[in-house]
């Protein structure tokens, strides 16, 4: 059957059919030029969500012809496979039944800090290598999301945590310090006796989840556990050595590139510098703590 006379039996004209093949022509190829600046994208941060992969594409979709919301892009990348299905896994860490003190939570009622080094928070993740199971100590700062403390071990002694307290604190200058409270749970590393003369040391106060198993109390800390892990650490190392490369190049790209909802698609590098600069401090109001980052 000719063109035209399928045309005829459809009840369409020739011109509105070559039209409408011009129109999927060209929607094909704007589909192509998104879904290539998402690889682009995911080259650094490959399992970054949709709506930040919309975030940081959106100089790209600035071309009206390339014109894609938070829906379509969804719907584009469901089509083609690409959207990033979410990973649970848990495994615990902790081990809160000991003899050392544990201090009160001061942050349960308290309000949300409006600047950085306010408040850190801390807590000690696994990771799995081929030569067996290392550990990942985190100090994250609470207003501005920056990881500024992290440290690998092969085991769960105290020294990592303190490690990576020492490497926070290397960055906070004790003039800055003042009335700093460092929240973590009741585990045992952060009960030590070591690691509490370290933080009297300091200068920094002593908070602590109440009860065990209640991750709400610490959920910065997990949350950040999580988007490193899914994120960035879903790479299984071969030993020690290669997954604390691979944690340094994870921390650098959740610092520095990896946009947060909580704070409106800024870094947590962007937002700790400008709060911590003179001319941001007087700028930007409080960053509200929240689950979703």
């Amino acid at each position: 059957m000719s063109v035209q006379r399928a045309c005829q039996h459809f009840g369409v004209s020739r011109q509105s059919l070559y039209q409408r093949r011009a129109r999927a022509r060209q929607r094909a190829a704007a589909e192509a030029q998104v879904l290539a600046a998402v690889a682009t994208v995911r080259t650094r941060l490959p399992r970054l969500g949709t709506r930040k992969g919309l975030h940081k594409i959106a100089p790209v979709l600035r071309d009206r012809r390339l014109r894609c919301g938070r829906d379509g892009l969804f719907a584009l990348l469901r089509r083609h496979g690409q959207l990033v299905a979410p990973k649970r896994q848990y495994r615990k860490t902790t081990d809160s039944h000991h003899r050392f003190r544990k201090h009160p939570n001061r942050v349960k009622d308290a309000p949300p800090p409006t600047a950085p080094n306010q408040r850190w928070v801390s807590d000690l993740i696994y990771l799995p290598t081929r030569q067996g199971t290392v550990y990942l100590s985190l100090v994250t700062d609470a207003y501005s999301r920056k990881i500024v403390g992290a440290h690998v071990q092969a085991s769960l002694h105290a020294d990592g945590c303190r490690a990576a307290l020492a490497q926070a604190l290397n960055g906070c200058p004790p003039a800055r310090r003042l009335g700093l409270v460092h929240h973590s749970d009741r585990g045992t590393q952060y009960c030590s006796d070591a690691y509490q003369r370290q933080l009297r040391a300091a200068g920094l106060v002593c908070s602590m989840t109440e009860g065990t198993g209640d991750c709400y109390q610490n959920a910065l800390a997990e949350r950040v556990n999580g988007i490193l892990k899914d994120e960035f650490l879903f790479v299984t190392a071969a030993d020690l050595d290669q997954a604390r490369r691979l944690v340094t190049q994870a921390v650098q790209l959740y610092n520095d590139e990896r946009p947060h909802l909580a704070l409106q698609y800024a870094t947590p590098t962007q937002v700790h510098q400008q709060a911590t600069s003179p001319a941001g401090k007087s700028e930007r109001g409080p960053c509200l703590i929240s689950v979703n980052i």
